[in-house]
């Protein structure tokens, strides 16, 4: 069951007075007040008069992490955006929140890609923090007995290695096994304007890969969920009592630029936008920017032709990439932070950095058949077939995915 909440008000002044105020130091939103520009797109979470009524007399679970905030207002273009935690604010509210669930990254969002995140306590609600990372990928039973809602709420990017939409997947499933209502706060999908990929083959499931879509999916969270629930993806075709908060003034072909980075390694749009072509280079031995300021903007290998390649880096240990690829060896690659927005994936820097290495036999690593959901691609590139070859491969599993898509758009 899914219910769809969508109306035009949400509550700025009820933000305003439980807001703490607090300045992201990230990108400005996509948002403006003249008339000749686009409105300001108004996040689920904002629209606190749809969600609030659900959860009077509730016991309350939430799934966030750092991106799950209440904007306090709206705000000129070249502004930082403000914004108030959204367990903050319910905490405020005298909302009987339970206990916090936090996805890969952790709660705060400083965590390293991969690294093993344990339960704790928030420090400033005194919460209970349970990591949905690692062992505990689906909450237990017993993590959800004394609940009656759950909350989803996290900013996602858009490609299907990108492990939140697996952590809603196992979310939605322990909610319907354990008859938990979930009511997801949708936010936009920085590449939710184009549909691109290979489709994913079920013999190659994974954390990094849990439904047969393409790399780009152009999905919203809200979509991506009434897709798991329609298509009967969760195990045993159990179907959750799904709500989704509606997103306002959004369109596929809206660009919305995250005021708050959605993990450690993505610190900006040009990062989010690449993302999807570079994140390929996580099942090869070379280096995505993973230890530079640049992360997911650049690659480049020890084992790259100097003579070919001539920009060059070292990677080295920072937060969110404590032990990176390469650490302290000099990395020949290319920088693109200068990058045009893209489409549509990018093969041609994989496929480049493949024909230019000192080491074909040491390039791709098993990690890559999860990233590309098969085998195929990495065949591909080994035989020789050019980007334009390999792209032509990926069309009948697109279509068929676009059919399927179309029935579960929120926005068009």
């Amino acid at each position: 069951m899914v219910k769809i909440l969508f109306k035009n008000t949400f509550l700025f002044l009820l933000i305003t007075l439980v807001s703490c105020g607090r300045s992201s130091g990230q990108n400005k939103e996509a948002v403006s007040t003249s008339k000749n520009k686009p409105q300001q797109v108004v996040v689920g979470a904002n629209r606190t008069s749809e969600y609030l009524p659900l959860l009077k007399d509730k016991k309350v679970g939430i799934v966030g992490n750092q991106s799950s905030v209440i904007f306090n207002s709206a705000i000129s273009e070249g502004d930082k955006a403000t914004y108030t935690h959204l367990v903050d604010s319910l905490v405020t509210l005298k909302v009987n929140i339970k206990r916090v669930f936090a996805p890969e990254h952790g709660f705060r969002g400083n965590a390293d890609a991969g690294e093993h995140v344990k339960d704790g306590k928030d420090p400033k609600t005194g919460l209970n923090v349970i990591s949905l990372y690692g062992d505990n990928k689906k909450p237990k039973p017993e993590q959800l007995k004394d609940l009656d809602i759950l909350i989803f709420d996290i900013q996602d990017v858009g490609a299907r290695f990108y492990t939140y939409i697996s952590s809603l997947h196992y979310v939605m499933e322990a909610c319907a096994e354990n008859d938990v209502k979930l009511i997801i706060l949708d936010r936009p999908n920085p590449n939710g304007h184009y549909v691109d990929g290979p489709v994913l083959n079920p013999e190659f499931q994974s954390f990094v890969g849990v439904h047969p879509v393409p790399v780009v999916h152009g999905l919203t969270m809200g979509e991506y969920a009434t897709m798991i629930n329609g298509e009967k993806w969760l195990e045993n075709e159990v179907q959750c009592d799904l709500t989704v908060i509606k997103l306002d003034n959004y369109t596929h072909q809206t660009e919305y630029s995250l005021p708050i980075k959605p993990s450690p390694n993505l610190p900006n749009d040009k990062a989010i936008n690449l993302y999807p072509s570079l994140c390929f280079f996580e099942g090869t031995n070379v280096n995505a920017g993973r230890g530079t300021d640049n992360q997911f903007q650049v690659f480049g290998s020890p084992s790259l032709s100097k003579t070919y390649f001539d920009y060059n880096y070292i990677p080295e240990s920072k937060d969110g990439a404590k032990s990176p690829k390469h650490l302290g060896e000099t990395c020949y690659g290319r920088d693109l932070t200068k990058t045009e927005r893209l489409d549509h994936i990018n093969l041609s820097w994989l496929i480049e950095a493949y024909n230019n290495t000192n080491s074909k036999s040491g390039f791709f690593n098993n990690f890559f058949s999860k990233l590309a959901g098969g085998n195929e691609l990495q065949n591909q590139i080994e035989s020789g077939l050019s980007e334009k070859e390999i792209r032509a491969s990926w069309q009948p599993g697109l279509e068929k995915f676009n059919k399927i898509r179309d029935k579960y758009l929120l926005y068009k």
